[in-house]
């Protein structure tokens, strides 16, 4: 396997006010301006979601950590992602019925690849090598349309709905509504099952819920080890200017360097976000075995006090982090 990258995609909204709000609402068939029922509304890649009522009511909580965009959806519907929340209280939101552009047809369709190889491709990439990620199980792998180009040495995954993943060790349901899934190969032996990967990238919107019958214990014990080497607890390292402290150690061409020498960390206008800008890609060593490769594609990014960061497409890592997947993340709004 030469090289793997991986980016995970948030709408993310750098702006601060209060300490505790509330956000309401209804939700709204377009057409018929009937109200819809039990529609998801969550913010994105965090524990704290509803559901709208018999009226099609919400109403969510957020605080300054709450950095996310506020996710709206339901199965048949558009999914609708409102950014400027802070600035808005009892709207209406019109959800449009979805063209159902998924042919049923291709779910089984002859590319070159079996429905089975694919779905075995598909579940290490999306879920993951760790522990963590042998522990998930996707509920509803029906929805899930694959396809594979020959010509192009890839594979695309598209679903009907949400995947639902229950993942034992973190004591997760998450619900993940991909926007986009590719694997990028290098050399494939479809016969064989010889499938050697160049690039991975998927990016979508997640719920993060509790197990109902959580186990307490296994479940601080597992997300404080998910969290320690991950991009959350590196990026809000990052933020308080304590790589070391916290195990990450920098390096250039093989050399120790003082991570300060390439990390150069600005104020900003906002009291609680800084921006950081990277002269040139660099290593990272954690924990003395854990090797990443970490690269900007803009001069600078900006991160918060809790570790949200923007634009994450703009950041590239390779190695460790690089190949962290859905069974190894914590929400955004994990340990605040």
């Amino acid at each position: 396997m030469k090289f793997k990258t991986f980016i995970y995609s948030l709408l993310l909204l750098l702006s601060f006010s209060g300490i505790s709000q509330t956000f309401s609402g209804v939700v709204l068939d377009e057409k018929t301006k009937t109200p819809v029922e039990s529609a998801s509304v969550y913010f994105d890649n965090t524990t704290i979601g509803t559901t709208t009522d018999s009226e099609g009511k919400f109403s969510i909580s957020y605080t300054d950590a709450t950095q996310s965009g506020l996710v709206i959806s339901y199965l048949g519907y558009q999914t609708e992602t409102i950014l400027d929340y802070r600035e808005k209280n009892n709207i209406t939101v019109s959800l449009k019925q979805a063209n159902n552009v998924l042919d049923e047809v291709v779910v089984y369709a002859d590319d070159g690849l079996t429905r089975r190889q694919k779905l075995r491709l598909f579940r290490k990439q999306f879920l993951g090598f760790s522990s963590f990620a042998k522990s998930c199980k996707i509920l509803n792998e029906k929805d899930l349309i694959l396809r594979y180009n020959r010509k192009k040495n890839k594979l695309t995954a598209n679903a009907f709905s949400p995947i639902i993943i229950e993942n034992k060790s973190l004591q997760y349901v998450i619900s993940f509504d991909i926007k986009q899934f590719e694997i990028n190969f290098s050399y494939v032996e479809e016969i064989n099952n010889i499938f050697e990967i160049k690039s991975v990238y998927f990016s979508g919107k997640s719920f993060y819920k509790n197990f109902d019958d959580i186990k307490e214990n296994k479940a601080k014990r597992n997300r404080k080890k998910a969290y320690n080497g991950s991009v959350l607890e590196f990026m809000r390292a990052l933020y308080n200017e304590e790589l070391e402290a916290k195990g990450y150690q920098i390096f250039s061409k093989s050399f120790k360097v003082n991570p300060w020498d390439h990390f150069k960390i600005q104020q900003t206008s906002n009291a609680s976000a800084k921006r950081i800008l990277l002269d040139k890609p660099v290593n990272i060593l954690y924990d003395k075995n854990y090797q990443t490769k970490i690269e900007f594609l803009d001069p600078a990014i900006i991160i918060d006090v809790y570790g949200n960061y923007s634009d994450v497409t703009k950041v590239m890592f390779s190695g460790h982090l690089g190949n962290q997947r859905v069974g190894d993340l914590l929400p955004l709004d994990y340990g605040l």
